[in-house]
């Protein structure tokens, strides 16, 4: 039985005991929950702390309600945990500093998983993108390819976590390349410089290997921090 009291309240206990479930592996993905009537009883709570325990699990994402089905367990959470998320980072208005300290902290796992995961088919897609990127007619149309570059880069790790996190992220990273590479410019880098870090990049990623595409990556955010003066 949860024992009602001041903090926590008694529907954030149910959802406790909900997350518990999914943790120990009791409710997986796309599994439908018991009934109000039935959660209520066996957590001997009111249904009413259930429904509100379900109602900010619906809010967040993690559950969907059916129309006369019930409620189940979400299969896909892309823009369903991520917006709040998302919100949450921009609400705490991180420094660009802090934004490329996350930035390279993910995107350098992600490009050495990439070298080991990535396949034929994104290798392609890859060097169609920085084929674009080459005779791109504007600053704009470049950021939208350096964009795709790098979110594929991220897919192709193959880490749920990994893509996630920088999914949740992703209208700051959008932002944070954008203003990356208008710093870059300003500081006298051209644009070949850049797209030759993106090529050596995906030739790495072309070999398979694993220290080499970390290195390039490295390449091109050692740019980044020149660029605005951080320090190592």
């Amino acid at each position: 039985m949860l024992v009602p009291n001041k903090n926590p309240k008694v529907y954030d206990q149910v959802i406790e005991k909900i997350k518990d479930k999914i943790k120990y592996g009791e409710i997986k993905k796309g599994d439908k929950l018991p009934t109000e009537r039935e959660m209520a009883e066996s957590l001997e709570v009111s249904r009413a702390s259930v429904r509100e325990a379900i109602r900010a699990l619906e809010v967040i994402g993690l559950i969907e309600s059916r129309h006369g089905a019930g409620n189940y367990i979400r299969t896909n959470f892309n823009n369903s945990l991520l917006e709040p998320l998302s919100i949450m980072f921009m609400l705490q208005e991180s420094s660009p500093k802090e934004m490329y300290d996350l930035r390279e902290t993910l995107e350098l796992q992600c490009s050495k998983l990439a070298a080991k995961n990535i396949d034929d088919s994104e290798l392609k897609l890859l060097t169609e993108l920085l084929d674009k990127m080459y005779v791109a007619s504007s600053e704009e149309e470049s950021v939208e390819l350096d964009i795709k570059f790098h979110q594929l880069i991220a897919k192709a790790s193959r880490n749920v976590l990994l893509i996630n996190v920088l999914n949740v992220i992703s209208q700051l990273v959008d932002e944070f390349i954008r203003n990356a590479r208008m710093q870059i410019f300003h500081e006298g880098n051209t644009k070949e410089s850049l797209l030759w870090i993106h090529e050596n990049l995906l030739r790495n990623l072309k070999k398979r290997d694993e220290s080499l595409a970390h290195n390039a990556m490295q390449e091109h955010f050692d740019l980044i921090r020149k660029s605005y003066g951080y320090e190592n």
